[in-house]
């Protein structure tokens, strides 16, 4: 039997509970239609939504055919509840998106787009209220096409030539089909949707039940069966209680069989089922087990939460819409705030998105929402629940932070008896693309397990900015580098170095300061069009140009700052005499409008946050001492991650020694070449440690160290050019299709390259298959060109041209070529790898490029 999990999404007041009814209705479930006007809708159970006549929970409901098991799960259209529809989105196998044939696509329906497309959930589109006025199903469906996609075809009338040329025209398969038998067969087509090629839609109304039979046939023929792994798994979308004050937990069996008294790993302890739950509206059977595909609530377990992975489920992406205001809860006299707020954690058990905290400097109780009339919901569920009278203070605007550059972090802690040190790669992200954490840290230098214990401590933090001390988003965070101690460093080390290596990065970077910003539609009377214009200008909003209706409406829409915007309803209704429409949805973080104003206001001083310090402990002399983050560089343990490589220039022995010491390899590689080199062409003339030893300290009183000396001559640099040209991928893709032009981009790259150094540069390239070629060489711009001779190769003439050059003069040899490496080795070169000269180049092309700008 086919077994599915279908939710219900629309745009508040598109008549999604209405479909849902009538569903329920002509499947057989209900045997009376109830109206949400009339406050006897089988899924708007609780009392204040049949007051508001909104959804505010998301409702589960049961309809079954012959060879088909639909649960149906109806979500909030209101965005102040649009997180606990996101949230049900993580169990659905199928979606249904209702759109209003007056209204259209409105702002929220392109967000419940997005977040289908986020989620991978194919979709149908019910197009409702078409028996009203206005409504015109070609206009419908070619604004779904323009705003959602092509994708988006007529069912209301198929096996017709015309339908199978629109659906053909989604996908490749399908126009193949098409061109042979000019028909598409149903598996075609429910293959299709499921990839999301297709989006079925149909017409109708709810209300008057039209259109209702035909979707609900396309509904069962044109989806497919879900397989699932044979190993038990689940997701956790929702925790809620009963009336007699049960944790239920509200899950999708993902894989495998759930039985009551089955024994469940949790993360954190063992729980035991002990009843299972199947609810239809407001009541439910109980049931022994349940089979893969089932929605359910289980009783018994206490540390579950919304969003969790049981079993051999993964847990579920980050919640993508999150609450833009903050209020303070102000309780009754007498009340104890702790105690309250134990009882407040059950509500943000059940809607993790209320972030309900302690503020202990301001000693208030904080809560995170959507918008005012979640405050109004979440004031009477307080009362409902707990008997507290609670009011709330003015809201605020949850404000985060980002950076505009790359910086390294680095946090060490090592009291005595304790070490850790972490060095943290930040970087930019997309805007809206929360923190990402990543590791690039060889387990050689720091163990596995310690790898994931700083990711782990990483994610279970919120992060907060320096500029006003919101949280962080929209940054890359990559452990880059780390250290432990074989005998002192505990797990706790490695939290304390993670979160000042966050902080220390931060105190670094060029923070940006972000605010929630609105999409909007505003519909007001034409004569009002100035007005209206006027006032989002001085909200610095963006829009459109104003669109003209039939009748003497105008509809403006664009973006504008929540902090501007969310109380502009009050000014519209007085200026348009209450004809004026405002509809807002959260479009996401931007740069802060007046991004100073508001850092005064808040008057936050990141030094002084001594809970999130960007200061390393050291130490010393058998103790620890704190040392503050701008002079943690100078004694850290480990070298920096973001350390440019100095270019080679001309300068004094100190920069050459330097240099060297860059690019030489380890002491240990640098043995075994030599080793080898000795094998292959016999032993050195001078002592075989010679070059690995010490430079003689120098027979003077003085206490001012010597350093070796060095060939004073010029800096020469080698390239052996066909061996570069195939070790870097961009030339070597350029090379596949015209060698000569990967040749002329290198010499152009290195002339560039020795203008900024200023090395003799020497790019020799192989000519020796060329018959009577005597060689050449030529001098383009400011480097040399070679071209070997007949029977000579380009290591050969390196081989040659090193020998000569290193006694009197700095010499090395970019190659990829290890046999090449051995020889010049011996010459007394230093030998650069073909990466890391790649990378000593691009710092070049970046310096080069500042510079430019800095002139500009």
């Amino acid at each position: 039997m086919k077994q599915l999990v279908v939710g219900i999404l629309a745009h508040v007041d598109s008549g999604k509970t209405t479909l849902s009814e009538a569903i329920l209705y002509k499947s057989g479930m209900l045997k009376k239609l109830g109206r949400v006007d009339h406050g006897d809708a089988f899924l708007d159970s609780y009392t204040l939504e049949r007051d508001r006549g909104i959804t505010i929970f998301s409702k589960q409901a049961i309809l079954q055919t012959e060879d088909m098991t639909v649960t149906l799960l109806d979500t909030p259209g209101h965005v102040d509840f649009s997180t606990e529809m996101e949230r049900t989105l993580q169990v659905l196998d199928y979606a249904i998106l209702v759109i209003s044939g007056t209204d259209g696509v409105q702002s929220h329906t392109e967000t419940l787009w997005q977040l289908l497309a986020r989620h991978h959930i194919p979709t149908f589109i019910f197009i409702n209220k078409m028996d009203l006025a206005g409504a015109n199903p070609t206009a419908v469906l070619t604004a779904l096409q323009q705003k959602l996609g092509q994708g988006c075809v007529d069912f209301t009338t198929p096996d017709t030539p015309d339908f199978y040329e629109n659906a053909a025209a989604c996908d490749e398969n399908l126009l193949e089909s098409f061109f042979q038998t000019e028909t598409l067969p149903l598996p075609a087509l429910a293959n299709a949707i499921k990839a999301r090629k297709i989006f079925p839609c149909y017409f109708g109304s709810a209300l008057k039940l039209e259109g209702i039979s035909p979707f609900l046939q396309g509904l069962f023929s044109y989806t497919k069966k879900i397989a699932y792994p044979q190993a038990f798994a689940a997701k956790v979308f929702k925790i809620t209680r009963d009336d007699q004050g049960n944790r239920l937990t509200h899950l999708k069996v993902t894989g495998g069989t759930l039985k009551v008294k089955t024994v469940l790993d949790t993360g954190t302890q063992a729980e035991k089922i002990n009843q299972i739950r199947i609810y239809s509206g407001s009541k439910y059977t109980t049931a022994d087990e349940v089979l893969p595909g089932t929605v359910c609530a289980v009783t018994g377990l206490t540390d579950t939460y919304a969003g969790q992975g049981i079993g051999e489920a993964q847990p579920c992406q980050t919640p993508l819409l999150q609450p833009v205001l903050t209020y303070s809860i102000l309780l009754p006299a007498a009340t104890d705030a702790h105690s309250a707020l134990l009882k407040l954690r059950q509500l943000e058990e059940e809607d993790p998105q209320l972030h309900i905290v302690w503020n202990e400097a301001l000693q208030e109780l904080h809560v995170q929402l959507m918008g005012v009339i979640q405050l109004e919901v979440l004031k009477r569920l307080i009362f409902e629940r707990f008997q507290l009278e609670v009011n709330f203070g003015p809201g605020n605007i949850v404000y985060k932070e980002t950076i505009q550059n790359t910086v390294e972090g680095v946090g060490h802690f090592e009291p005595l008896r304790h070490y850790a040190e972490v060095h943290l790669l930040l970087q930019p992200g997309q805007r809206g693309s929360g923190i990402q954490l990543a590791s690039c840290c060889a387990e050689d230098s720091l163990d596995k397990n310690w790898q994931r214990l700083v990711l782990t401590h990483l994610e279970e933090k919120v992060h907060l900015g320096v500029l006003t001390g919101s949280p962080i988003t929209d940054i890359k965070i990559t452990l880059a580098a780390g250290k432990a101690h074989l005998k002192h460093t505990e797990g706790g080390d490695f939290r304390q170095a993670t979160y000042r290596a966050v902080r220390q990065g931060l105190k670094q970077a060029e923070s940006i300061l972000l605010e929630p910003w609105y999409s909007f539609k505003l519909e007001i009377p034409t004569e009002n069009v100035g007005r209206a214009m006027a006032d989002l200008q001085r909200m610095t909003a963006t829009f459109d140009p104003p669109q003209t209706t039939a009748g003497d409406t105008a509809i403006l829409i664009g973006s504008a700052p929540v902090a501007l915007m969310r109380d502009y309803q009050t000014d519209i209704n007085a200026y348009t005499r209450g004809r004026g429409r405002l509809v807002c949805t959260l479009k996401g973080y931007e740069p802060c409008h007046n991004t100073q104003e508001v850092i005064a206001a808040l008057g936050y001083d990141s030094d002084s946050d001594i809970e999130n310090t960007a200061d390393s402990v050291f130490c010393a002399h058998g103790a620890g001492f704190a040392v503050k983050w701008n002079e943690v560089p100078n004694y850290m343990h480990l070298s920096s991650v973001l350390r440019p490589v100095a270019p080679p220039v001309l300068a004094t022995p100190t920069a050459s020694r330097n240099r060297a010491a860059t690019y030489c390899a380890s002491l240990e590689q640098d043995k075994e070449l030599l080793a080898i080199f000795q094998r292959t062409y016999g032993p050195l003339k001078r002592p075989a440690n010679h070059a690995f030893r010490s430079a003689p300290k120098p027979k003077s009183s003085t206490s001012v160290a010597v350093t070796p000396a060095l060939p004073i001559g010029e800096d020469y640099l080698l390239v052996d050019g066909y061996n570069i040209i195939f070790a870097w991928e961009e030339l070597k893709a350029v090379a596949q299709d015209n060698l000569e032009a990967a040749r002329s981009q290198l010499i152009h790259i290195l002339c560039n390259y020795q203008g900024f150094c200023r090395c003799n540069l020497i790019l020799v390239f192989d000519a020796y298959k060329v018959k009577g070629n005597g060689g050449e060489v030529e001098k383009l711009h400011n480097i040399t060109v070679v071209y070997t001779k007949e029977a000579e190769t380009a290591d050969m003439y390196i081989e040659k041209t090193t020998h000569s050059l290193s006694k009197q003069n700095r010499v090395r040899v970019a190659t990829a070529d290890g046999m090449e490496q051995l020889i010049i080795l011996g010459h007394g070169a230093l030998r650069v790898s073909a990466s890391a000269f790649y990378q000593e180049v691009k710092q070049v092309e970046a310096a080069i490029e500042a510079y430019l700008q800095q002139k500009a």
